[in-house]
C-alpha cells in the first residue's frame, strides 16, 4: 500500500514544481513589462518638471478620497489605488494652498512649516531641495532588531559587563 502512493505524490510533486515554473515566469515578464513602462513615466515626469518655491504647510499619509486632490484626478486613479494610502503634501504655492502628491522615496526629507525649492510635474513632486542649506534627513528605524540589540546592550552596561 505504501509503495503505490509514492509514484502519486511524486506526480503531484511534479506538477506544483510546474506549475510554480510557469507562474515565476508570468511574473518575470509582467515585471519585466512593468519596469519599462515606470521608465516611460519617468522620462515624461522628467521632461514637464518646473521648479517652484513652495511653503510646506502639512504632510501626511492619506487615501485618495480624502487628500484634498481635484475630482479630475480622483476619477482617473483606478480603483484599487483609491482604497491605499499616498503621501500627500499640503503647501502654499503663491497665494494658492494646493495638495500635491509626493514620491515615497522624499516624503520624509519634506520639512513641514519651511520653504522649499520644488521639482513639480502637474501636481507630481519629484524632489526637494532646501531654500536655506541642506535638508535634515531624518535618522532610518532600525525595527524590531535593532530595539531588541539596544536594550540587550543598555542592560549589559546596567550590570557592569561591556
Amino acid at each position: 500500500m505504501y509503495l503505490a502512493q509514492i509514484p502519486t505524490l511524486t506526480i503531484v510533486l511534479i506538477v506544483i514544481a510546474v506549475i510554480m515554473l510557469i507562474a515565476t515566469i508570468i511574473l518575470g515578464i509582467i515585471g519585466r513589462k512593468a519596469q519599462k513602462r515606470q521608465a516611460e513615466q519617468d522620462e515624461q515626469i522628467k521632461a514637464s518638471a518646473q521648479q517652484v518655491t513652495m511653503l510646506i504647510i502639512d504632510k501626511k499619509l492619506m487615501k485618495m478620497k480624502d487628500s484634498g486632490l481635484p475630482d479630475s484626478v480622483i476619477s482617473q486613479t483606478p480603483w484599487y489605488a483609491k482604497a491605499s494610502k499616498i503621501p500627500i503634501v499640503k503647501a502654499k504655492v503663491g497665494p494658492k494652498v494646493m495638495s500635491f502628491i509626493c514620491d515615497g522615496t522624499i516624503f520624509d526629507t519634506i520639512p513641514v512649516r519651511k520653504e522649499v525649492k520644488a521639482m513639480v510635474s502637474g501636481l507630481y513632486i519629484s524632489s526637494v531641495r532646501g531654500m536655506r542649506g541642506k535638508l535634515e534627513v531624518p535618522e532610518k528605524k532600525k525595527g524590531i532588531r535593532g530595539w531588541l540589540q539596544r536594550k540587550m546592550e543598555q542592560s549589559r552596561a546596567d550590570r557592569g559587563y561591556k
